[in-house]
């Protein structure tokens, strides 16, 4: 059985006649005739009373009201499939860092939000490589984060580039200097994120690179928690560029240059390849890519 069948017996019953309905439908008067005998030997029953003007049979009647409501319901399908190109909804599951869902989430979401009311999203903070991860285990639907080369069925996106810098409370010493040496990585007491994070691993790699033995007195596993301990002139810290600029600007945190330390990192979206993209992701992902990288980088 298939909804054209059920289309054509309701015409019937409308049309009283194997012609007109073929006309109404653009089918010839066979082919109408064949749709309705396919439908009777698949429910061995007798629906249609052939003879002139045709009618419905008792069971032709009752068979008439389940066609009406399922073609109903198909229709109502169509439509609300429809709506979604013009009124995206859903669920949305986003994997970012903390930093990134402080600093930038809010006001990305809530002009999305604004314009996609019945889009929900919930948000999950990790470190980057966590995010390839649950991306690709189909526990993240999207991704921002630092991108990490390229990793086998993932697609990313750019949407901006951060840098990570040497920060120091304004009480430090070194809030004293326009500009440092990477020596002076060796001379201050440092608060580092985790092993497992990007801000991490590149410190850790400037530091071989120059035969620097660093002293971490505190590792912590979000960028928040470094910035409350660099305020509190606990230690220096290497952190992204991106995410002091608030502190920065009200001055708690001073950025101390140091030119080793300015290479430009890749943030991005991160999503599964061939993974099936409903109206509330490619929606949100249209908008986000559509975003100038102004949208992302604070001032100072």
């Amino acid at each position: 059985m298939n909804i054209s069948q059920l289309e054509t017996l309701i015409t019937i019953s409308k049309t009283m006649s194997f012609r007109k309905a073929g006309e109404l439908l653009n089918l010839t008067q066979p082919a109408v005739s064949a749709q309705i005998k396919s439908l009777e030997e698949e429910f061995k029953t007798q629906l249609v009373d052939r003879n002139q003007p045709v009618t419905l049979t008792d069971r032709g009647q009752v068979f008439l009201t389940h066609a009406e409501q399922i073609v109903g319901i198909v229709e109502e399908l169509k439509q609300r499939l429809a709506d979604l190109e013009e009124n995206p909804q859903g669920h949305i599951i986003l994997g970012t860092t903390t930093s990134i869902a402080i600093q930038i989430l809010p006001r990305i979401l809530s002009y999305f939000q604004d314009q996609f009311p019945h889009i929900k999203t919930s948000i999950s903070s990790m470190s980057s490589s966590q995010i390839y991860q649950h991306v690709e285990n189909g526990l993240v639907d999207v991704g921002i984060g630092y991108l990490i080369g390229r990793s086998p069925g993932m697609t990313t996106s750019v949407l901006y580039y951060d840098t990570f810098e040497l920060v120091v409370s304004p009480r430090h010493p070194l809030a004293q200097v326009k500009s440092a040496g990477i020596e002076a990585l060796g001379k201050t007491p440092l608060i580092l994120l985790s092993p497992d994070t990007v801000g991490r691993r590149f410190a850790d790699e400037v530091l071989a690179k120059h035969g620097i033995q660093p002293q971490v007195i505190m590792e912590l596993t979000s960028s928040e928690e470094v910035k409350r301990m660099v305020e509190l002139d606990l230690g220096a810290a290497v952190i992204s560029k991106q995410s002091v600029t608030a502190e920065v600007r009200s001055g708690t945190l001073k950025i101390v240059p140091i030119i080793e330390l300015e290479v430009t990192h890749p943030v991005g979206v991160i999503t599964k390849s061939g993974k099936y993209v409903n109206s509330a992701m490619r929606q949100f992902l249209s908008d986000l890519k559509g975003m100038p990288e102004t949208q992302f980088i604070g001032s100072e």
